[in-house]
């Protein structure tokens, strides 16, 4: 396989400033003028088991959009654009009518989300007509956040895709053994179980950052847009970086590109 040239490297230290230094909570502390560290614990125990239970409802509505609707049809570039106007509308919506308004906001969000991430894909050159490279848009949710809980040896992009990689593995091995239709009838099975349970785990925290700033009662429906706003190229940056790593390993081999990631 051949080396990678000073524009593989260049895209490869994006990727890796992108992945190693999560800044979403950053970006909405400086949207809101709080920490959102702050805000976070002020949250009443009844708003977190709310958003809690609305992430893994949405990711769960975000897996059946992701079996059933995404495909590699589309090619170009990805349409940035066109995704963050229909989650700032959302935003708009959910950020007017509080908390109630973010669980019903949530689902349509993510999923327009995944839309987004599956276009990164596509851009660099995935191919979504199988279940696995479709479920690999789904793992991006779990990358570019740091967990409260998170040891900084155990938290590399690496560390994250290697824990996620067998329960995709799985997932996919299911849903093929099984059918769609009959995979997407059984959520209960284990190996979809585990597959966003895991997703959930890191998502969670993304998302009640969002609802601890969504839901400071100054920022209202224009706060509410702002914060989808940043939540949206979150994701699209962490997509576009996840797929440009995995189109340098099918160019280059999976070893010699995280050597040239671990040197960067």
């Amino acid at each position: 396989m051949p080396p990678l040239s000073p524009d593989d490297h260049a895209a490869l230290a994006r990727a890796r400033a992108i992945l190693e230094s999560p800044s979403l909570a950053i970006r909405l502390t400086d949207t809101i003028g709080s920490p959102i560290e702050a805000l976070v614990r002020r949250l009443p125990d009844g708003a977190q088991r709310v958003v809690a239970d609305g992430t893994r409802r949405a990711l769960e509505a975000a897996l059946d959009a992701a079996l059933r609707t995404l495909d590699g049809r589309r090619t170009g570039k990805a349409a940035d654009w066109l995704h963050r106007g229909a989650v700032v509308a959302s935003g708009a919506v959910g950020g007017a009518a509080g908390l109630a308004g973010l669980v019903v906001e949530l689902p349509f969000s993510l999923t327009v989300m995944l839309r987004s991430i599956a276009d990164h894909g596509r851009a660099q050159g995935e191919d979504l007509s199988g279940v696995a490279a479709r479920l690999e848009c789904l793992t991006v949710f779990a990358y570019g956040t740091r967990s409260r809980g998170d040891d900084a040896a155990d938290a590399g992009y690496f560390a994250i895709r290697a824990t996620l990689a067998r329960a995709v593995s799985h997932a996919a091995e299911y849903v093929a053994e099984r059918g769609l239709a009959e995979a997407l009838s059984e959520r209960s099975a284990p190996a979809l179980l585990q597959l966003v349970a895991r997703i959930t785990q890191r998502l969670g925290i993304a998302v009640t950052d969002k609802a601890a700033a969504q839901l400071v009662p100054v920022l209202g429906a224009a706060g509410g847009a702002a914060v989808n706003a940043l939540f949206m190229s979150h994701y699209q940056e962490t997509a576009w970086a996840h797929f440009t790593i995995r189109r340098l390993e099918r160019l280059h081999g999976a070893g010699e590109v995280r050597r040239a990631y671990e040197a960067t």
